[in-house]
């Protein structure tokens, strides 16, 4: 691809109204939008492949991606470009880089780190509405962190993985779960170098059964160790997670 040129880009969106990251079709997602853009942009079909593959309904504030465009191009040029194809749409290109061809968004990373946003507050939501999980009974935030601490490291997760997961093997090494408060928000972060498939809404989904008091801490150990999906809890909605950036 002597003629092409690869770029790194640090892409936020708005997935409410997408059916996630990858590409499908008769349906609206994320690379179909810059695949669109990049498109109008240089006249030649480009593909976009992405750190991570966010459901449908799932944001993202540091989401990495790599395209190959043809021509020389400087990297500002290509962030412009591509925000003007984009008007009018919830996606919006950060950065540009310019790469070698040796980078790529999904192999190359070393750690990728998620946020999930709960509202704990009774009064309906409107600024933030589809964009935080709102919780209306108080959350016990100590207990959670707490029973947090559980998942962290090697584990077998399969309680917490989609049906769906296409992933080779259950095991994932979690290296960060903390569960914080500020005010009615309440923050629950993440990092591991990869992920199941609704890995991080079932992690979340059982913090808020320990929050509300419909499980203690052992509920979560038994649950992880049940490696059963049946025994998962619950899984958060999709609302409250954001990808938040990459490590290479």
């Amino acid at each position: 691809m002597s003629d092409f040129h690869r770029f790194k880009l640090t892409v936020e969106y708005d997935g409410s109204n997408y059916c996630g990251w990858q590409k499908q079709k008769n349906v609206d997602t994320i690379q179909s939008e810059l695949e669109k853009a990049v498109y109008k942009f240089c006249q030649n079909e480009c593909r976009f492949h992405g750190a991570g593959r966010t459901d449908a309904g799932v944001h993202a504030k540091g989401m990495i991606s790599h395209v190959d465009i043809p021509g020389e191009i400087e990297a500002f040029k290509v962030m412009d470009g591509l925000n003007f194809h984009l008007k009018g749409i919830p996606i919006s290109i950060l950065k540009s880089e310019a790469v070698d061809d040796n980078f790529h968004a999904r192999f190359s990373a070393k750690k990728r780190y998620y946020r999930y946003h709960i509202i704990n507050r009774r009064a309906k939501l409107s600024l933030l509405r589809n964009k935080a999980w709102q919780i209306k009974e108080t959350l016990d935030v100590v207990s959670m962190h707490e029973a947090a601490k559980i998942l962290i490291g090697k584990h077998d997760f399969t309680t917490f993985r989609s049906v769906h997961c296409q992933s080779k093997s259950p095991q994932k090494t979690l290296e960060k779960l903390e569960v914080t408060r500020d005010g009615e928000n309440i923050y629950i972060d993440t990092s591991a170098i990869s992920y199941l498939h609704h890995q991080v809404r079932s992690m979340v989904g059982c913090l808020y059964y320990v929050g509300c008091g419909k499980w203690t801490k052992k509920n979560l150990e038994n649950a992880l160790r049940a490696k059963d999906r049946k025994a998962l809890g619950y899984n958060a909605p999709p609302d409250g997670l954001y990808f938040m950036k990459v490590d290479y």
